[in-house]
């Protein structure tokens, strides 16, 4: 069981700044992640083995070579251009 204190030491670990609201919510979620923890420890797992890569046993498709649109015509579509460059707004 996880309670207030335990947050507030996590929280000055962490180096957040909690109010009483916030202490309270996470106590209350803490919690609750852990008692679905206990759940599945409860479960008997005796026998089952771990899956670790499901992308092994997937089947993969053929990759295949198509036509692309034409890039002159893309470049003459779009609306703001420099020679045969895209000019788009700047994104930092």
């Amino acid at each position: 069981m996880i309670d207030k204190e335990k947050v507030k030491h996590l929280a000055l670990l962490a180096r957040l700044t909690l109010n009483d609201e916030e202490i309270e919510a996470l106590t209350k979620d803490l919690n609750n992640i852990l008692n679905y923890v206990e759940k599945i420890n409860e479960l008997n797992l005796e026998g089952l083995e771990p899956l670790y890569n499901l992308l092994e046993e997937l089947p993969l498709r053929e990759d295949k070579i198509f036509e692309s649109e034409n890039r002159s015509d893309i470049i003459k579509n779009f609306p703001e251009k420099d020679n045969n460059y895209l000019k788009v707004p700047k994104i930092l």
